[in-house]
């Protein structure tokens, strides 16, 4: 069965460019990836039929190979003296690494596998402190399970009294080349699996990894200011790299938690202070708790509306590193009496009674004026 030319493979033009070619690839490698299909062997053989496509065309060189001769610069059966590095049975080899290159951003890879000498894997701690925490920040100590470098062989991997030596199959390199045609394919050596050394007397407390699962206990500064969903990184206390490689970071994460009094924005804080019906009619004022601990007093002018704000100027948050200071908003809600006595209940009936005489102002302009407009819509339906 003759094989699909790659660009119709692809769904891409001969003059395609590299980025149309990644493109192309990235889109029907998600489509028929066999992780999204499992048991479908054809979405399986479709997959392996794009990846490769672009791992011809992808590179240069071997592009050109096959724009000139077709399949036959790689089959062996003639043109630019056979390439089998693209073909079915080189595929296998360079399948995780044209995967790796296009998603491994995605999953957290490193664009290259198999490299047991890579940094050590990043890790990310959430920590939930409060307000008053983020207002005037904190130091706090936090337990991390993670590995770190083996004490026993000081990460190397090897017992004491032995090194690592250099892999003789690709000197160190953690790479191995081979010439086929007028190509050189590089690829992850298989013996080292990339680490450029072998341990013939592995530890034993870490059976040659160079590294031991551990919980660390670290010390952490929360600065003043900090924000929700900020992130704080300490270089090097990620996981330790296998055979000696570097660390990775940990990154921990801030959540602040919800406050009972305080609504933060930003800067500033908003506070919610329920008053009652007397002192919105009548003025007066209220105390009302401040995010730094203290109290500010809050005049309430005669009439206040229920939803009226009132703004305290640099009552609010610090800013990030000392940069200023938000404000405070109070919000009044006017509160409605409950649980009248039969007193009460005759005292506002009468204080309605008088609203209501001849000459006198209202004391509910706006009730009045929103029914006095529906009476209005009505009257209009019924003419």
């Amino acid at each position: 069965m003759a094989k699909q030319d790659y660009y119709e493979a692809l769904g891409v033009s001969r003059s395609a460019s590299a980025d149309d070619l990644k493109r192309a690839y990235r889109k029907l490698a998600m489509q028929y990836h066999p992780d999204r299909n499992p048991g479908d062997v054809s979405a399986e053989n479709r997959f392996k039929e794009i990846s490769e496509a672009y791992d011809v065309l992808k590179d240069d060189q071997k592009r050109a190979a096959y724009d000139q001769f077709g399949h036959a610069a790689f089959d062996g059966s003639g043109g630019a003296g056979g390439f089998s590095g693209g073909g079915a049975g080189g595929f296998g080899a360079g399948f995780a690494d044209i995967f790796d290159e296009m998603f491994g951003d995605f999953v957290g890879g490193s664009g290259r596998r198999g490299n047991a000498r890579r940094r050590g894997a990043d890790l990310r701690y959430n920590l939930e402190i409060s307000l008053e925490d983020a207002y005037k920040g904190r130091e706090t100590r936090i337990r991390v399970p993670t590995s770190v470098a083996c004490e026993h062989c000081g990460g190397s991997g090897a017992a004491k009294g032995s090194a690592p030596s250099a892999c003789p199959a690709c000197g160190g390199a953690g790479k191995v080349r081979t010439q086929q045609g007028f190509f050189t394919v590089e690829r992850t050596c298989p013996q080292c699996r990339g680490a450029g050394q072998t341990i013939e007397d592995p530890c034993k407390s870490c059976q040659g990894a160079g590294r031991v699962r551990k919980e660390k206990t670290l010390s952490v500064n929360i600065p003043a200011g900090v924000e929700d969903g900020t992130r704080i990184r300490l270089t090097g206390e990620g996981e330790a790299g296998a055979n000696g490689a570097p660390p990775g970071d940990l990154y921990i994460f801030i959540a602040i938690a919800a406050h009972p009094l305080f609504q933060r924005d930003g800067a500033n804080v908003f506070c919610s202070v329920p008053i009652p019906m007397t002192t919105a009619a009548l003025g007066g004022a209220v105390e009302v708790p401040t995010v730094e601990g203290g109290r500010a007093k809050v005049s309430i002018p005669a009439g206040t509306q229920n939803g009226h704000r009132f703004r305290l100027r640099g009552k609010g948050m610090v800013g990030l590193h000392g940069r200023g200071r938000g404000d405070m908003y109070i919000e009044v809600t006017v509160e409605t009496p409950v649980n009248l006595t039969k007193d009460q209940q005759e005292k506002l009936r009468e204080f309605e009674n008088l609203g209501k005489k001849r000459g006198a102002k209202s004391t509910s302009p706006e009730s009045e004026g929103f029914f006095a407009k529906a009476k209005e819509f009505w009257e209009d339906l019924t003419e």
